[in-house]
């Protein structure tokens, strides 16, 4: 551990990381391993999880794809020096900021998205110019040995290296020198991460979960809002840190969307989920244990039939949920959605507002001032009007989260953003000095005194 943070500090001090065309190579080579290694990555994801080719390909290949595309075609203006300004005090110099990468990157990934969250940090690491070291779940252990096959087979340790294990290693990791970690996990798990880089003053970016809310209004398009919350709920059997974890929908529209999300439910994963090949399992015994306590909350209307054998939890929707449930204690990540009931928002932005601010939040509903009163009275990481899950594939848009979400953001620019430095510079003129700021000056004080009066 200890040798491979000081080979990569090494390596990264004599400058072999700076220039556009290394960066630029080392980018593309990334995404010519995602096609070499697309069929391991399919099945290693099929065995861990039992994700289907469609949703592994979508949501881990293909996004990570479009993030490379993304990082080359702006990767030379993102690294050019910004100039500034100049203010009357600073006459005669040029100002600018010069992008400077940090050094060598940990990167802790999550087991739920394996590859995708674990590569798209790298991305943007790579991008800034560092080295990275990537420590996979030990809760895939076949998608963390591809990914150790293959970046071993495009990248030596040097540059970018795959450490595996559990807790142990990590927490060895964490006592490394490192220049900047990046996690991905539980806010327990974050707050550790958080406290040990404190120990070095190394920088963390954060990324966590929450019991992020779905609201639908009385006008909100029943159908299209049946069908987008059941896709962002389900998908990847609802082990998603940016999923609907709850509903919180208007007394007047409830039994019709409720309906019309059962049919949706069947269409997309048949009337028998568990025995759908293509629908993901739980991750392991103790996570799908956890998950199927919750189905003593409130009352099961839809779904709620569970396979031990597989891990499988089917598409479940709970009516009857009270704030006091143990479903609405803690981020759920499964395929069971808890439903509360309301009559005006106000009652939504109080109850939102009183709990940890969410990592994501959705609202369903055509009136443009309600839309607006929600985004602006309550706090969350980011989300949607109308749609769930669609703006964290916006390259344009930072992801991340706030409060106990999480901190720091990520994707596009904002990812090569949070792996580089900006060093601030002023280059200041010798043809000649401003002698009003010396001690000496008679007239400094009373310069300075009219100026900024």
């Amino acid at each position: 551990m200890n040798a491979t943070v000081k080979l990569q500090k090494s390596w990264f001090k004599d400058g072999h990381t700076k220039s556009y065309g290394f960066r630029k190579e080392q980018l593309l080579k990334m995404k010519t391993m995602l096609t070499t290694f697309e069929k391991p990555i399919l099945n290693a994801l099929k065995f861990d999880l039992n994700k289907s080719e469609y949703e592994a390909y979508a949501s881990e290949i293909a996004f990570l794809k479009s993030e490379i595309d993304h990082h080359v075609k702006h990767l030379k203006s993102w690294m050019q020096v910004t100039k500034v300004k100049t203010p009357l005090t600073h006459a005669g110099s040029k100002n600018y900021i010069k992008k400077e990468p940090y050094g060598t990157i940990l990167v802790i990934a999550p087991w739920n998205y394996p590859v995708q969250l674990a590569l798209a940090p790298v991305v943007g690491a790579v991008a800034a110019g560092n080295t990275v070291i990537i420590k996979p779940s030990e809760l895939t252990p076949t998608v963390s040995w591809v990914l150790k096959k293959m970046i071993e087979q495009y990248f030596p340790p040097h540059f970018i290296a795959v450490v595996e294990g559990g807790r142990d290693i990590t927490q060895e990791l964490l006592d490394q020198p490192l220049d900047y970690i990046f996690f991905t996990g539980s806010v327990p798990v974050g707050k550790i991460i958080m406290e040990k880089a404190s120990k070095r003053l190394i920088p963390v970016t954060l990324e966590l979960g929450g019991k992020s809310p779905t609201i639908v209004h009385k006008d909100a398009n029943i159908d299209i809002t049946a069908r987008r919350i059941v896709w962002g709920k389900y998908t990847n059997a609802g082990q998603t840190c940016i999923a609907p974890d709850y509903l919180y929908v208007h007394h007047e529209v409830k039994a019709d969307l409720l309906r019309a999300m059962k049919k949706y439910m069947e269409q997309f994963y048949g009337k028998k989920t568990l025995k759908n090949k293509d629908f993901t399992k739980m991750i392991n015994h103790s996570h799908f244990e956890r998950v199927c306590s919750y189905l003593e909350s409130g009352a099961v209307i839809v779904g709620g039939a569970v396979d031990e054998s597989t891990h499988k939890i089917e598409p479940t929707i709970l009516d009857q949920v009270v704030w006091d449930d143990p479903v609405m204690k803690d981020e759920i990540f499964g395929p069971i959605l808890p439903v509360l009931t309301y009559s005006n928002l106000d009652e939504v932005i109080e109850k939102i507002n009183e709990r940890p601010k969410p990592l994501a939040l959705y609202y369903f509903g055509e009136n443009e001032i309600e839309q607006q009163r929600i985004l602006n009275s309550i706090s969350f990481g980011g989300g949607c009007v109308n749609d769930t899950l669609y703006h964290i594939i916006n390259p344009h848009l930072p992801f991340g989260g706030v409060g106990e979400s999480g901190m720091g953001s990520y994707h596009g620019k904002r990812s090569f953003d949070t792996f580089t430095h900006e060093k601030s510079i002023t280059k200041q003129t010798t043809r000649f000095d401003q002698i009003l700021r010396y001690p000496d000056s008679q007239l400094g004080l009373t310069v300075l005194k009219k100026f900024f009066s």
